[in-house]
């Protein structure tokens, strides 16, 4: 992407979008006909392609891939051997995504170019949303964003997030300052390590700018909502150092320090009091509100499983704030931007930017069911894919991409559904992740890593001659941070036998273990997952859930327990039956990656 055509101003930005999507048909062709100019000669697709460019030749030789196709590729650049084994230009950091193979986290690779294009799609955002609400120039905008400490791969490459990555970019250090990116959080304090310093000293400078702030945000609303529960049990330490004018001595990092002392630069015992008196009231509905009382709506990403924390934000802002989702993007590319920002959260809609990569499209059927019928590892016939322009309003595909970094035909995992079009390039709900079942934060755990931890705790049950009959889940959000339940419902072969409060403790730390990677992450170093849970219910409890279902319309013959409970009155069900509950102890192991 041209360097020169990667800030787009106001009006200049809009009519960019209907340039864009007014021909995405002809640019989509242009991207493709340019990643293979670019890729031809590399090991990948010269396999299939024998050095051509051709479109054609591409679309029928060139397999459909899912993560474990292109690991191998993947791991040898890791290990030092040249970029030119997927890509034409060098490769300059490896992305981890919180999807996971294996139970480590996914490798993406990534080129310097796509920081311009994320940058890209970042500096439309405020143009759209200024259609919508004017005057957010006329303060400052309160978004908590964070690093992850990177690691190296063998041959140095950097090994971090794509946030991590963009936040530490020149495009963002160095992005031009104006008023519609004038954050309230230092970049010393975005930059820290460590999120309880980061979160402390980003939460102390929205407060210091209260009057000042016209948006609120953060990348994710668990994020959001986990900076509330950071408020709730530290407002008085806040209030302290405005009071004082002196940073509190737990924050120790010196840029940190620095950064927020020049935002401390004199005691404002006024603007303490004003905070201790809303923070002390004896209910927090609408607390975001009255922090901020200029703030105009909340930015985060409130699809897929961050639906589920809807209605707290809803509870912490009255209901008066809207919840604006602006953006749809990955690890491996970024897509597309919502134009109708102000919208109910269930109503999101993406415009896919046919400039951002090379995008097709596997059919899932008029209702989506095909999503779970086909096999991730299932190898998809070339002809099936549709390509941008000819998915048809109300169908649901699989998402499959093509990038300059070296994806070719990747499939990303996400379930969409067509709802509508915007010149040329077609809108999109985001339905789902492919097989997950359970998400708290980062965490992403299908129904087969579920299972593989379950068997693994249940043999511990077996000494004591007690059987896992049944089980199933849920996402439990009502607290932060959010945390995995369990279900289960136990049977005594001997009635003589029992067990104890220890060993059901011992099976929550062995599922927890079972899982992967991000999840054990999240819940011991990151703390943005609190301690599984396992609840046993009576024994019959499941034949009763099964009986709800049926009631509901459910067939008899066709009834499988469901791994994830989504319904509220399922989830009543199960939890009038619980006898008892567990929880995990301590932390499950979690050892950082070598890279």
């Amino acid at each position: 992407m041209d360097g020169k055509k990667l800030e787009y101003k106001g009006e200049d930005a809009l009519k960019e979008i209907e340039k864009l999507t007014t021909t995405a048909g002809d640019v989509q062709y242009g991207i493709l006909k340019e990643i293979l100019k670019r890729n031809a000669e590399t090991e990948y697709l010269n396999k299939y392609m024998n050095g051509s460019i051709d479109v054609s030749q591409f679309k029928s030789c060139v397999p459909v891939i899912t993560y474990k196709n292109i690991y191998p590729y993947i791991q040898r650049i890791a290990n030092g051997e040249d970029s030119s084994l997927i890509t034409g230009q060098p490769i300059t950091e490896i992305l981890c995504s919180s999807g996971t193979s294996a139970g480590e986290p996914k490798l993406t690779p990534s080129i310097a170019e796509d920081l311009d294009r994320r940058t890209f799609l970042y500096n439309l955002i405020m143009p759209i949303m200024n259609q919508y609400i004017p005057g957010l120039d006329d303060g400052k905008a309160m978004y908590l964003y964070f690093v992850k400490a990177e690691l190296s791969t063998p041959c140095g490459l950097p090994f971090r997030t794509v946030l991590t990555s963009y936040y530490k970019s020149k495009h963002f250090k160095c992005r031009t300052r104006d008023p519609f990116n004038d954050f309230t959080s230092p970049d010393q304090a975005i930059l820290c390590n460590d999120s309880n310093q980061s979160m402390y000293c980003q939460l102390l400078a929205g407060l210091v700018h209260r009057h000042q702030v016209m948006r609120l945000g953060a990348v994710f609303a668990s994020a959001l909502l986990r900076a509330t529960s950071f408020l709730e049990r530290k407002w008085a330490q806040l209030c302290n150092d405005i009071r004082t004018g002196h940073l509190d001595l737990s924050i120790i990092d010196p840029a940190c320090r620095s950064a927020m002392m020049s935002i401390l630069s004199s005691p404002n015992p006024d603007l303490a009091d004003e905070i201790e008196s809303i923070c002390s009231r004896p209910s927090w509905k609408g607390i975001l509100c009255h922090l901020w009382p200029r703030a105009k709506y909340i930015e985060a990403v409130v699809t897929g499983s961050m639906a589920q924390y809807i209605p707290p934000l809803e509870y912490y802002s009255a209901g008066k704030l809207p919840l604006v989702c602006t953006m749809y993007a990955s690890s491996e590319c970024y897509f597309g931007v919502n134009l109708k920002p102000i919208c109910d959260p269930a109503e999101v809609a993406f415009t896919l930017l046919p400039n951002m990569g090379y995008f097709e499209f596997l059919p899932l059927g008029e209702n989506g069911a095909l999503a779970m019928d086909i096999d991730e590892e299932e190898a998809v016939p070339n002809d099936r894919l549709v390509d941008l322009v000819n998915v048809k309003v109300g169908s649901y595909y699989e998402l499959v991409v093509t990038t300059f970094s070296g994806l070719h035909r990747y499939r990303i995992g996400d379930v969409l559904q067509v709802t509508g079009f915007h010149n040329q390039a077609p809108q999109f709900r985001f339905i789902c992740r492919r097989n997950v079942v359970l998400s708290v934060d980062n965490d992403k755990t299908n129904e087969e890593d579920l299972h593989r931890s379950i068997t693994t705790a249940k043999k511990l049950l077996e000494p004591y001659n007690a059987l896992l009959v049944e089980y199933t889940s849920y996402a439990d959000t009502s607290s932060v941070p959010g945390h995995y339940v369990l279900f289960w419902e136990i049977q005594m072969v001997d009635s003589a036998t029992s067990i104890d409060a220890k060993l059901l403790q011992e099976c929550c730390v062995t599922v927890e273990e079972e899982l992967d990677y991000v999840y054990r992450q999240c819940r011991s170093q990151e703390k943005t997952i609190g301690p599984l849970e396992i609840r046993v219910v009576e024994p019959g409890t499941f034949e009763a859930l099964m009986d709800l279902f049926i009631s509901q319309g459910g067939s008899i013959n066709q009834y499988k327990t469901p791994r994830c409970i989504k319904s509220s009155t399922a989830l009543k069900l199960l939890n009038s039956h619980a006898l008892a509950s567990f929880s995990s102890p301590r932390d499950p192991k979690w050892v950082p990656l070598n890279g």
